[in-house]
């Protein structure tokens, strides 16, 4: 009787070994000795080939999954199948005022900076080269200053790191050609396209990216740039037809763009002009102010990201519906400047506001206000203008971190290990801020203590058990020597009133003279300002509410503020210690400072005499 061969295993030597036992079961080869025979080496390539093709096979079909695509070729082949384009490498910016100083009689009503105008700056010794990429005009006040301002009239000119390259293309007579730009290093969003007549043509035609494209008829000029498997770039256009005009055979196409050195040139705060204007015919120093350092270079998408954001993309159809499909394209567009984003409709805000949508968006470090509102503004022009639901306005709230203070016991045996006790706690403190820089620290991301303290039971032996006391604190920066009101809001319940221990509680200021903190008084939810020595200042600063985790502070007259901190810390015991949810744009993040892990000695070998 024939032996049925499970094409699931694909083992070489489990293939060779039931090649034999099917030919041992048909009597030709009942007795046969295949290890001192020539049969053998035919069932070795038998059994290579049969490995090699499952192993293709599995690998291929692999590689036509987002969830389980390996390569990045593959990665990028499904995502724009999904309609997604990843980010390729993002320019580092940096925010400088500009302004030039002409003391001649003679001198114009206006001079202009010109794009491409560099700046150099050095960040770990390496040099870095900025730039313009438009255009600015400066006025002449009546004193011979002038001062560089934005289209908007702003004095904050955002310069980009990279070095501006153009690559001309002749078009092609073909129906759908395509255009490689051999450039690994490319900005993509600081792309331009123009499009000439012929090589000596002055006047053109510019194609914006199909990205920005609202509605695509026969006449519309956009191009699409993709990331090719090779990491180059391709350029392509539309058929002439259903997506947009392409340019005519024999036309001029010149693709100019920033090559970047992605985030190594951030933190850049000197940038020195490479040249200078000359006003007829006296060249002046254009004198450069930084307003903002740079930020905001990044490499590619990672494959991970890609992974991610892809089916969200796809799920919101280019159309702002849902709050997820808001996170979705701020996403796609604004990625590079974001390290996380949220939304929810007015009518989860609190207070209710229908008719609106909010949008909380927590910026990658040392993004500066003019990115920040430049990124506001986009989200408004060119996504919520046109993709939203009619009626339906755009808001923005600022992201609120909800510190989380946790204080760690562990039962500690020495005698398990050769480390300290003390090299012990330090390392569990290590290990739980560990746990909020991978789990926390952005939008939707839940406190969970039992997962916390798993990490710590299992960092060594010597640990027995451990347990955590839990608090979450906001922040208030006081107006100091005046009357003030403040109010507080915690995503979650806080703890009911107790007759023994205190919910509230703060760090110290000083009122009056003397130094104080706020609590809430034992077996009531009103506040009180009682000094180190327990004397009561204030017998009514305010109240707390337990189930809306709110807590009002009236008439605060804050003196000064001990230490060097600029706010006080007000800190709630919440009702469910094991598990903090944030709503909306809290984000979780740890207080190290109010945080501390202590070891208790337990030995194990204990012999008890009653």
């Amino acid at each position: 009787m024939a032996v049925s061969i499970k094409s699931t295993d694909l083992d070489f030597n489990r293939i060779k070994e039931q090649l034999k036992t099917h030919f041992l079961a048909s009597t030709e080869f009942a007795d046969y000795d295949f290890e001192a025979s020539g049969l053998s080496s035919i069932l070795d390539v038998l059994a290579y080939n049969t490995h090699y093709n499952g192993l293709i096979a599995n690998f291929a079909l692999n590689e036509s999954f987002l969830t389980t695509a390996q390569l990045r070729s593959s990665v990028l082949a499904v995502s724009e199948s999904l309609g997604y384009a990843p980010r390729s490498k993002t320019a580092s910016r940096a925010t400088v005022s500009l302004s030039v100083t002409i003391t001649a009689a003679s001198r114009p009503a206006t001079i202009t900076l010109p794009s491409g105008t560099q700046f150099t700056t050095t960040v770990e010794d390496v040099s870095y080269v900025f730039q313009t990429l438009e255009d600015y005009i400066a006025t002449d006040n009546g004193s011979g200053f002038y001062q560089f301002l934005t289209a908007a009239g702003s004095t904050s000119i955002i310069i980009f790191e990279g070095t501006s390259r153009t690559k001309t293309f002749i078009a092609d007579s073909t129906s759908t050609p395509t255009y490689v730009i051999p450039d690994e290093s490319m900005d993509t969003a600081t792309s331009t396209v123009r499009v000439y007549e012929t090589r000596n043509s002055t006047s053109f035609s510019t194609f914006l990216p199909l990205s920005q494209a609202q509605s695509v008829t026969a006449t519309t000029r956009y191009y699409s740039l993709r990331e090719a498997p090779n990491g180059y770039y391709e350029i392509t256009f539309g058929d002439g037809i259903t997506t947009g005009i392409a340019p005519k055979a024999g036309e001029v196409i010149k693709v100019t763009y920033l090559t970047t050195s992605d985030g190594a040139a951030n933190t850049a705060t000197v940038f020195i002009p490479q040249a200078e204007i000359s006003v007829n015919d006296v060249d002046y120093v254009v004198a450069t102010s930084t307003v903002a350092r740079s930020a905001g270079g990044a490499d590619k998408e990672t494959i991970e990201s890609i992974k991610a954001n892809a089916p969200i993309s796809y799920a919101a159809q280019n159309r702002l519906v849902t709050a997820q499909d808001y996170v979705a394209l701020i996403t796609r567009n604004f990625g590079s400047f974001l390290d996380d984003v949220t939304a929810w409709g007015g009518e989860d805000n609190i207070p209710a506001n229908f008719g609106n949508v909010y949008v909380s968006l927590k910026f990658l470090e040392g993004a500066t206000d003019a990115i920040k509102q430049t990124v506001q503004d986009g989200i408004i022009t060119n996504l919520s203008d046109n993709l939203s639901i009619m009626s339906i306005d755009t808001k923005f709230a600022d992201a609120v971190t909800t510190y989380i203070e946790t204080e760690t016991f562990f039962n500690f045996d020495p005698t398990l290990t050769n480390i300290t006790a003390n090299t012990t706690a330090a390392t569990v403190q290590s290990t739980i801020s560990a746990y909020f820089a991978t789990n926390l620290n952005k939008f939707a991301k839940t406190f969970r203590r039992s997962q916390v303290l798993a990490s710590v039971d299992d960092i060594t032996d010597a640990i027995l058990n451990s347990k955590m006391n839990v608090k979450v604190q906001q922040r208030i920066t006081p107006v100091l020597t005046q009357n003030a009101s403040y109010d507080i809001q915690y995503p979650v319940a806080i703890a009911a009133v107790s007759a023994t221990t205190y919910v509230i509680s703060s760090t110290a200021f000083v009122v009056i003279g003397k130094t104080c903190t706020i609590r809430n008084r034992l077996g009531s939810n009103v506040l009180e300002v009682v000094t180190t020595l327990n004397e009561v200042v204030v017998t009514n600063a305010g109240t707390y509410n337990a189930e809306t985790g709110s807590v009002n502070i009236v008439g605060l007259k804050i003196e000064t503020i001990v230490g060097s901190a600029t706010y006080v810390k007000i800190s709630a015991v919440p009702a469910n210690q094991s598990t903090i949810r944030p709503l909306r744009n809290h984000i979780l993040t740890l207080d190290t400072e109010n945080s501390f892990a202590a070891a208790q000695i337990d030995y194990q070998d204990i012999k008890v005499t009653l």
